[in-house]
């Protein structure tokens, strides 16, 4: 217990046995960030358990001391939505106080898990909520929806406005690096990382543009983009017919992320996001230099502050962001220290854990039977 902690928070706490339950992507977008929740459970002597789909690799969950659980046990479109017994039996031998849905394309199934077990849920949203939201949730038993950001907040109350009082901001947690990652070595080839789903063409061939118009200056740098999607046939050709293949390198998304982050210069939002970035996050506090697209779930993206601004579509403005960063480091690097500051002050992982165990607690003295 730290000092000055009322007793009978401490005692609350020590019966928290959350049962954290993730979906296939929310285990890919939180791959940093949810180790970082398990870990800071177990430091705080918190008995956890995780339930992910099957074919994840928890080897990156090695370091959090948590059970861990599959559920569907196959892998295929609306399994997941069957089988609540199945789970349900091992969790009551866990003996779970709160359920903590990671996942809003998992909200049906756990508000079922939820009344089965008669215990509260918790759920997290992380996207601005679609024009039509449709998204079950239990008047009873959800306690609590956490969104990381405003903009998610705001769009997730006019969507759900009937559950407003129960829509809960905690911020994303991260560490941050003493110094900038970018430029730190002035022998090294610059390279620009790019961590998205390539499902669009239309951002991808903005920035691939931007970048052939860099190359022909005659500036020198290599282009990393990580991710898979719809589009990946059609955009590597584009690199092929523009003769970009010996610059930008398409790869599937690779882990550790941070590590492959920290290798980098300049890190690229190509268009604007829906979903909050924890890549984006990542990156700031590394001290990578951020050129990002204006928009969506922006509240990261501080122009000027946090990161070089573009708008969609607008080629001329994005060269000039990564030509600005290439052709002055000693700016790219203050850069990245503004983010840097600016995350360490908004997003530490101390005050996430501590943030989500009051959401449990009060989750367990909410719920009435």
């Amino acid at each position: 217990m730290s000092d000055g902690e009322p007793l009978d928070t401490a005692s609350a706490r020590k019966d928290i046995r959350p049962v954290l339950i993730a979906s296939g992507r929310s285990m890919a977008e939180q791959v940093t960030c949810l180790p970082h929740l398990l870990v800071g459970l177990a430091n705080e002597s918190i008995v956890s358990a995780l339930v992910c789909p099957p074919g994840v690799d928890d080897g990156r969950l090695v370091a959090a001391p948590a059970e861990v659980l599959t559920h569907p046990l196959v892998d295929l479109p609306l399994m997941e939505h069957f089988g609540v017994e199945r789970i349900a039996t091992p969790l009551e031998k866990f003996k779970p106080t709160v359920l903590h849905c990671l996942c809003d394309s998992r909200a049906a199934w756990v508000r079922r898990l939820a009344r089965r077990l008669d215990v509260p849920y918790v759920l997290s949203i992380n996207t601005l909520a679609k024009k039509f939201s449709t998204l079950p949730i239990s008047a009873t038993r959800c306690r609590s929806i956490v969104v990381p950001t405003e903009t998610v907040r705001s769009s997730v109350v006019k969507a759900h406005f009937r559950f407003a009082d129960r829509v809960r901001q905690i911020s994303t947690g991260t560490y941050v690096e003493a110094e900038p990652v970018c430029f730190a070595d002035p022998e090294r080839l610059s390279s620009i990382v790019v961590m998205h789903r390539l499902d669009q063409v239309l951002p991808f061939e903005n920035l691939f543009r931007a970048v052939r118009l860099l190359v022909k200056e005659g500036r020198e740098f290599t282009v990393v983009v990580m991710g898979s999607g719809r589009a990946e046939r059609r955009l590597r050709r584009f690199l092929s017919e523009h003769d970009l293949s010996e610059v930008v390198t398409i790869v599937p998304p690779l882990e550790p992320q941070r590590s492959v982050l920290a290798a980098g210069d300049i890190f690229v939002q190509p268009e604007p996001a829906t979903t909050f970035s924890v890549a984006l996050l990542e990156a700031m506090g590394l001290g990578m230099a951020v050129v990002a697209c204006h928009g969506g779930v922006d509240d990261l993206i501080v122009p000027n502050q946090t990161a070089q601004v573009f708008e969609p579509g607008e080629t001329q403005s994005l060269r000039d962001s990564l030509a600005r960063l290439l052709d002055n480091q000693d700016f790219a690097r203050r850069l990245a220290g503004m983010a840097q500051t600016y995350v360490a002050g908004r997003h530490s992982v101390g005050a996430m854990i501590s943030a989500t165990l009051e959401t449990y607690a009060e989750a367990q003295r909410s719920y009435s039977h």
